[in-house]
């Protein structure tokens, strides 16, 4: 089941690996500053993007850390990211392949794990949080960014399934409550959260993932058979544009005893 779902998150980014480059939603936000000032903060020497996509949270570490790995499962994403660090003159960016929930790396071998926009993709979360926490050394920082789910149910069913519709890699968009209990559980001590909101443009967000025409137009049915409370808190607008909800984590691996 892991290999199937993998085989299925390959296949949607790596033929559009370039949109996420330049996406304006994946290249800005307040949630990438605040990466990037973490960063600025600790100096890792060794920092990783996990799950790094367009390869923008790498961009942003790296001019405040020794060196940065960035990891994907999709090598068309990563050839894309290293051609793009190359034309940014970031020499200290490295990139290998591999799935969040099994890292080949050593334990305690990065000062700072940043996720940004990846684990709602992840086959299962709760094993690629403990590599994470596994990887970071005692006393690290972590920071997970990523589309979370209302607490109305009924706005939940409406997201997960726009989202399954758009992307078929799509897993789920967690709940903060859900973020907080499986930081918990992999080991991390939770610190500052920030929220945002976040507007997707529908031509760009299903142009992105080269969403057929049947399952856009299954969307925007979705869209207007919701209620005035999911069609409100979505904020959704007439083209079928709308606004989720976004949340940024800050963590520590507790130090060793």
């Amino acid at each position: 089941m892991t290999r199937k779902h993998n085989s299925i998150v390959r296949s949607q980014f790596g033929a559009g690996a370039t949109d996420y480059v330049t996406s304006t939603a994946h290249a800005q936000g307040a949630d990438l500053q605040r990466i990037a000032a973490v960063a600025a903060i600790h100096r890792p020497r060794h920092a990783l993007d996990l799950g790094c996509g367009g390869g923008h949270v790498a961009y942003a570490m790296a001019p405040h850390a020794e060196e940065v790995t960035a990891t994907d499962l999709s090598p068309e994403m990563l050839a894309v990211v290293e051609t793009e660090a190359a034309r940014r003159g970031l020499s200290n960016i490295r990139t290998i392949c591999a799935p969040a929930e099994a890292l080949p790396f050593a334990d305690a071998s990065f000062d700072m794990v940043a996720c940004r926009f990846s684990a709602h993709h992840w086959h299962d979360v709760p094993a690629g949080l403990n590599e994470a926490r596994r990887v970071l050394r005692p006393g690290g920082q972590a920071i997970f960014a990523d589309v979370i789910a209302p607490p109305p149910a009924a706005a939940d069913t409406h997201l997960q399934a726009v989202e399954l519709l758009r992307d078929p890699s799509h897993v789920r968009d967690y709940s903060e409550a859900e973020w907080s209990a499986m930081l918990e559980r992999a080991g991390f001590v939770t610190g500052a959260v920030g929220k945002g909101r976040l507007r997707m443009e529908f031509r760009d967000w299903t142009a992105r993932m080269r969403t057929s025409e049947d399952r856009a137009a299954a969307i925007r049915i979705l869209q207007n058979l919701a209620s005035s409370d999911v069609s409100s808190h979505f904020a959704i607008e007439e083209d079928g544009s709308f606004t989720i909800d976004t949340i940024v984590i800050e963590a520590v691996s507790p130090a060793a005893a």
